[in-house]
């Protein structure tokens, strides 16, 4: 009964978002609402539990998000980003632009949301290609592989800092196993498979691509932006003070968060939480990116409150997400996918990544098909011996695969790439299909090690 009402909501939240465009949040509150009366709960609970669902879902990342966006936005309009993609370009030489393009994306990645990445990145790399004369798509999708995999493994992105936040998985390990999975992952799924894609899409690849569909694009002069050291050290700094906890951590206490720290284990628990570790990042990047260069404190403050703007309608959604997930367990439908999958032989983490998969086809978004997953994936892991970390990344992996015309991503390629939908489909939705298999298997080989 209760697999049956989470399959009803599951279907009324798609047909409110696809047939109705109805907003994601408020499509989110309606379903839980409705599968909430559905699963037998209390009325008067229900509101309860999404206002937990809620409150326990933002608690911390809104400080990590807010933060992560006022950072990003502060290199990106400074023209750090610009400096770090035209330096490692300009580098690798036209021999290497791949892996040039790869390295950039991943970088500025970390700091960036994908939607914001992919804005400040196209016009940078149609140069480029238009410059070296080579096919545009044949940079565009290891491009979109290595920010399509930065918002899908690592914190402090949304979806793994938020299933981190749900199944109780140390940030900074699965910071750790998500950069060792992530490498050949974008290695396999944006520059080997743009070499096979160029094949059986000869017509795609001769394109230019479609710069207006950006807009207005800021323009920047080289010598006028912060240097590429300085850059990369501003964008890098909360993956480097969450690694620096974690390292110490493995050395120290084998990995495990000791029960009664000392003075030393609370500085590095202190300085590698999530939300600190991004409020100091963010402290820095005021300095490296505002102040050291000159700009007025007034402009400063005005490009964080911009920030902030830009993500208020993503933290509504992921407090939905929330709200559906905390319903989905309090209303029983956790235990009954325990229960289904408990004589199972199947691996957990397999069972996860399907859950998100599944999810994520009907639902378009991989931050809500991570989140409703990790919801329903938590009674599995608990007893199981499942290590959080690769559960969020095995989840998170899950949440990336076949996206297709209900993802806002696929939209966004298929424009800036004047590609058909089919095109679109045969590209970005199997480039993301690549990324979660090639994800899944590297979480079961780490399995097997850590």
């Amino acid at each position: 009964m209760e697999i049956m009402v989470l399959v009803i909501g599951i279907i009324l939240l798609l047909t409110l978002i696809i047939k109705f465009k109805m907003n994601t949040y408020v499509s989110l509150i309606i379903t839980a609402v409705v599968v909430g009366l559905g699963l037998g709960m209390p009325a008067s609970q229900i509101a309860t539990t999404i206002q937990n669902g809620i409150g326990c879902q933002l608690g911390e990342l809104a400080l990590v998000f807010g933060f992560g966006a006022m950072l990003g936005r502060l290199v990106a309009d400074a023209g750090g980003a610009y400096r770090i993609a035209n330096t490692l370009i300009d580098k690798f030489g036209r021999r290497f632009l791949q892996i040039a393009v790869v390295v950039a994306s991943f970088i500025i990645g970390i700091a960036l949301f994908f939607e914001v990445g992919i804005v400040l990145l196209v016009p940078i790399v149609f140069a480029i290609a238009i410059e070296a004369g080579v096919p545009v798509l044949s940079l565009g999708i290891p491009m979109a592989a290595a920010l399509s995999v930065t918002h899908g493994f690592l914190p402090p992105h949304p979806a793994p800092t938020a299933i981190a936040a749900v199944l109780n998985a140390n940030a900074g390990k699965v910071l750790l196993y998500g950069v060792i999975i992530a490498i050949p992952t974008v290695y396999i799924a944006g520059v080997l498979f743009s070499k096979i894609a160029k094949k059986y899409l000869p017509e795609a690849s001769k394109r230019n691509g479609n710069l207006k569909a950006l807009g207005p694009q800021k323009q920047f002069k080289l010598e006028e932006t912060p240097g590429f050291g300085i850059s990369v050290l501003t964008v890098l700094f909360p993956v480097i003070l969450m690694a620096i906890t974690t390292i110490y951590e493995l050395i120290v206490h084998d990995g495990v968060t000791p029960k009664n720290p000392n003075a030393v284990d609370n500085f590095f628990g202190f300085i590698g939480s999530p939300s600190i570790a991004m409020l100091i990042s963010l402290l820095f990047a005021m300095w490296s990116m505002g102040y050291h260069r000159k700009i007025a404190s007034k402009d400063i403050m005005a490009t964080l409150e911009d920030a902030v703007k830009s993500i208020a309608m993503l933290l509504l959604v992921i407090g939905g997400g929330g709200a559906f997930k905390q319903v989905l367990i309090d209303g029983g439908v956790g235990d009954a996918v325990k229960n289904i999958f408990a004589s199972s032989s199947i691996s957990p983490l397999i069972l996860g990544w399907l859950i998100a998969v599944v999810l994520r086809v009907a639902l378009g978004s991989a931050t809500v098909a991570s989140l409703t997953a990790a919801g329903l994936v938590l009674p599995l892991m608990q007893g199981a011996g499942i290590d959080p970390s690769l559960m969020v990344l095995s989840v998170g992996a899950g949440s990336l695969a076949a996206s297709h015309v209900n993802d806002a991503g696929f939209w966004m390629f298929k424009e800036y790439f004047d590609l058909s939908v089919k095109e679109t489909l045969l590209t970005w939705t199997v480039l993301e299909t690549i990324i979660s298999i090639v994800g899944l298997i590297g979480v079961l080989l780490l399995s097997l090690i850590v």
